[in-house]
């Protein structure tokens, strides 16, 4: 049972089964490719799909270690595998109903293979830039992407939000923006996002709580990233398309 002070509508068990599905098709996907892959420069595209999840495991382990170094412990009811991806079911920075079970589904490694393929199945070449619109909705997605590029030797250009709904990085003391710090002090993940917003209603946080809200915008005013916080969303679009453009040159 929610506490009284947040209110978010209940999801149906329907749409959560869809997702559930949805998800666990995926996985499959990536482990039937990863075995009939066919044969392409001496097998680099299933090469580069193993290392995308090898890289995303080990980014893993170290969000987990950063948690523990700050004192923070994982619910293993809710993050069964010990993830440290797996967030709250509420709090000051939650945006909406979330799924746990996709969120579980998410954390698996071989999500960053995934993304490695599908990225190779648009045409992603080596050296090129790749525009990624992040929610902290699903933390462990994020950190597949990043793998996926670095082991296809990508550069992403990442517009990130920081509010997220059930199980995501919600937790105000562990939000998406720490888990970034920790991986780019931490891993071969040396990039910074070109923009942040807060996400939720109207991309400015406006189903959070007001705490949430002022935390979220004091967390990014520290890092001196662009601060994206535009309502209207015909603006908002053009305005993150403008940046995607402006910084990959």
């Amino acid at each position: 049972m929610l506490d009284s002070k947040y209110h978010y509508p209940r999801e149906s068990a329907e749409g959560s089964r869809r997702v559930v599905i949805l998800l666990f098709f995926l996985s499959v996907l990536f482990y039937t490719l990863a075995h009939i892959v066919p044969d392409r420069s001496g097998n680099a595209l299933k090469k580069d799909m193993i290392e995308a999840s090898q890289i995303m495991a080990e980014a893993t382990s170290v969000l987990k270690e950063c948690q523990r170094t700050m004192g923070l412990q994982a619910d293993l009811n809710s993050d069964i595998n010990d993830t440290g991806l797996i967030g709250l079911e509420h709090s000051a920075i939650t945006t909406s109903v979330g799924h746990l079970e996709a969120k579980r589904t998410s954390t698996n490694p071989n999500s960053a293979g995934l993304v490695a393929y599908l990225l190779n199945a648009c045409g992603v070449k080596r050296g090129d830039v790749i525009a990624v619109g992040a929610s902290s909705s699903f933390p462990a997605l994020i950190v597949a992407t990043l793998a996926a590029a670095s082991a296809l030797e990508v550069h992403p250009l990442v517009i990130s939000s920081l509010g997220a709904s059930q199980w995501g990085a919600n937790s105000p003391e562990f939000h998406w923006l720490k888990m970034w710090n920790c991986l780019h002090e931490h891993t071969a993940f040396s990039i910074q996002p070109i923009a942040l917003s807060l996400g939720g209603g109207r991309d400015r946080g406006e189903d959070m709580d007001e705490s949430g809200r002022m935390l979220l915008r004091k967390s990014i005013q520290k890092t001196g990233i662009r601060f994206l916080s535009e309502p209207d969303l015909a603006e908002n679009v053009r305005l993150r398309m403008s940046l995607y453009r402006e910084n990959a040159g």
